[in-house]
């Protein structure tokens, strides 16, 4: 069974700076796709970045040029720089991970427990 566990959220002031890690365990860390999304009250949850097994990345575009997805197949652990953050990046962060597990099976998904970044002005 795959693992989630999330670290480094917090309170930042506007324009300062988090980074949040999530340490996989129970998988083949590195065949996954890993992401982040985040959530606020009564919203739903969004997408802020991903990066697949190869290293490809994605990014939401309010966090383009600001945050930075990386990954680390050795250590199991994916990691979200974020920088020049702002009020509207408050959110609970979720690390999310996509496990294939072949055609009879498919894709799995699971998700962290949350952090909670918030950006005070």
């Amino acid at each position: 069974q795959l693992h989630l566990v999330e670290s480094g959220g917090g309170t930042v002031q506007v324009g300062g700076s988090l980074r949040l890690s999530c340490a996989a365990s129970g998988t083949i860390f590195s065949r996954n796709l890993m992401g982040w999304y985040r959530q606020t009250p009564g919203q739903a949850r969004e997408l802020v970045a991903h990066i697949t097994d190869s290293g490809n990345t994605k990014y939401a575009d309010s966090v383009k040029g600001r945050f930075t997805i990386s990954r680390d197949d050795a250590k199991s652990t994916v990691t979200l720089q974020m920088n020049s953050l702002k009020p509207e990046d408050t959110a609970v962060y979720y690390c999310y991970a996509n496990e294939p597990m072949g055609p009879r099976i498919g894709n799995l998904e699971y998700w962290g427990q949350g952090t909670q970044v918030t950006v005070s002005s």
